[in-house]
């Protein structure tokens, strides 16, 4: 699973998205309960807005109800799941821009954070899924399928866990997946990025930064 990625600054959301920056800042790191900003379809094109990294963030869990982690959604449960079924079936659909995102790797025995991106650390996007609260906020969740099988993806995680990736998009295929409102359709979108086309190497742990309230 991703729960740790690097999002796309003002200037390359403008020039390879296509889109207006949100109008506030956000942190050069991504975890969960932090803002970062995501690509939806409108009626006219593309705009983008500031969510927050997690389908339900903490602070919308009442007193008393279990945290459950949300950050990411198996395809293979997110139309079951009332965290994600009713914004799966209704097609809210996003982009989630991005130049890496970070696994571990226990390869040495021990965790070593590693980078994974495409070659040249070029922007991407990350099939998202999104919702919005009462209050007009935002928050969002990236899909995830099995990599048991997946040359790169298989190497990350604990011994012994399920492997699991994000789904990069082919840019040819942004639209499609923006305004696409079948969620059968939609699925057939649901691919991991063969390795080739990905880069991936170790890299320094940086200081956490406390998540914004």
């Amino acid at each position: 699973m991703c729960v740790n990625y690097v999002p796309l600054q003002r200037k390359i959301l403008r020039d390879i998205f296509g889109v207006e920056p949100p109008e506030f800042d956000w942190k050069p790191e991504t975890w969960p309960d932090y803002a970062a900003p995501i690509v939806r379809a409108t009626e006219s094109g593309r705009e983008c807005v500031l969510g927050s990294f997690s389908m339900v963030p903490k602070a919308r869990i009442g007193p008393g109800v279990r945290y459950y982690p949300t950050a990411n959604a198996r395809a293979e449960t997110m139309g079951k799941l009332s965290s994600f079924a009713k914004y799966w079936k209704a097609g809210q659909l996003c982009l989630i821009p991005a130049t890496a995102f970070y696994e571990p790797n226990y390869e040495s025995g021990k965790a070593v954070r590693w980078k994974i991106g495409l070659a040249g650390w070029e922007p991407f996007a990350i099939a998202g899924l999104w919702r919005s609260w009462p209050d007009g906020a935002v928050s969002f969740t990236m899909p995830t399928l099995n990599a048991d099988s997946h040359p790169l993806m298989r190497r990350f995680h604990k011994p012994g866990d399920e492997k699991r990736g994000i789904v990069v998009l082919p840019r040819e295929s942004w639209d499609d997946w923006l305004t696409c409102r079948d969620s059968e359709v939609a699925r057939t979108f649901l691919r991991l990025l063969p390795p080739e086309q990905l880069v991936a190497e170790p890299a320094p742990i940086p200081p956490r930064v406390k998540a914004a309230p």
